[in-house]
């Protein structure tokens, strides 16, 4: 698996093995499935519902009614949403061949909005199996497209209500996490189920495979603490950004503002398989990627871009991982994963929402 060992010390594969590498069900990812729903609307919709031209919020009472009204609009795109979802698309994407490279996780809803959800995963040739309930409506995230400017809302419904023992348990699905070598879960699903989490790390780790965690935003570090450090000492890659980096080092008391020092201090909590060392990615924005792999820490600088062909920096997050792990899942050495992942967060904020070309540029 990448990241073991120095580049050098490692024979290069051929191109035949890569694509051999590259097995279905090897990705697997376990998230809140949202649907997002994107449609251009005015001033007047904006202010209807007390929303700001560039936010992101979650859905409240008052919001019930915009999401009916938004997919009422002449152009509304439809696209399969949530965190760990879209990495698992981006993966997939930059992977090409075999489809069903990545496997998917989620709790949604018997509705219109979850039969849309089923069809786009499937479009994006992820293999998404969804425990499928009645009590809550699917979840949702409505993009009001105002000029260059999103306004976000989500509203999480059925995603919080994914259930250990009436999805992940089962034989079928259980198979499914038996066939992975790479497993990948944002922050935000420590929210949902931390049993289901414990579950697939621990296997994870009981079977050397890689597993991968999110810190994915400054409130998980903050207020699911506990739950994430129940997590960590699985985790052999751990990703995040530097205002998710810097809350993470002030909640676990490591005195340090410093991005290269979190990594080292992060990298060097308790972990339960000692067989592979843990890797710590912080990303910066438009700073170099800090990275704290094996016993140095290194730096890659980002591709630039000019600030007039930004469209959207909303999915570079999930795009980045999503390029990472597509490395990752062809065991390709460590330097080709940044680029990977650089590449695929360039090309998403350069679109609206967390989207892409049918075929990447990429090698």
């Amino acid at each position: 698996m990448a990241l073991e060992e120095p580049e050098a010390k490692r024979p290069k594969l051929s191109e035949e093995e890569v694509e051999e590498k590259a097995d279905q069900n090897a990705l697997f990812g376990m998230g809140n499935p949202l649907l997002d729903i994107s449609a251009v609307v005015d001033k007047d919709f904006l202010d209807k519902y007390s929303l700001k031209p560039n936010d992101q919020i979650l859905a409240e009472d008052k919001h019930k009614e915009l999401f009916d009204e938004l997919v009422k609009k002449s152009k509304v795109e439809y696209h399969a949403g949530g965190a760990t979802q879209n990495s698992v698309k981006i993966a997939q994407w930059l992977i090409q061949e075999p489809h069903h490279v990545g496997t998917f996780f989620g709790c949604i809803g018997k509705d219109k909005f979850g039969e849309i959800l089923k069809k786009k995963a499937k479009e994006a040739h992820i293999e998404a199996h969804y425990y499928e309930q009645d009590e809550e409506p699917t979840g949702t995230c409505a993009a009001c497209i105002t000029g260059d400017n999103r306004s976000l809302v989500a509203n999480l419904a059925a995603a919080n209500c994914y259930k250990k023992d009436k999805h992940l348990d089962l034989e079928e699905n259980w198979k499914l996490v038996e066939k992975a070598k790479v497993f990948y879960i944002a922050g935000f699903f420590l929210t949902v189920s931390l049993e289901s989490i414990l579950e697939v790390a621990k296997h994870a780790s009981k079977n050397n495979k890689m597993f991968c965690l999110n810190l994915s935003a400054p409130f998980i570090c903050q207020f699911f603490k506990d739950n994430l450090m129940q997590v960590i000492p699985y985790v052999d890659v751990l990703f995040g950004n530097e205002t998710e980096a810097v809350t993470f080092a002030k909640e676990q008391d490591f005195e340090t503002e410093d991005i290269k020092e979190i990594a080292k201090k992060a990298q060097a909590l308790h972990k339960v398989n000692t067989k592979r060392q843990r890797t710590v990615v912080f990303t910066q924005g438009a700073d170099a990627t800090v990275i704290a792999l094996s016993d140095k820490i290194e730096t890659f600088p980002v591709v630039k871009v000019e600030s007039k062909d930004i469209v959207d920096t909303n999915g570079a997050g999930d795009a980045f991982v999503g390029g990472f792990l597509s490395g990752l899942v062809q065991e390709k050495p460590l330097d080709h994963c940044v680029k990977a992942a650089h590449y695929a967060a360039n090309v998403i904020i350069r679109r609206a929402g967390c989207t892409f070309p049918e075929k990447p540029d990429f090698k």
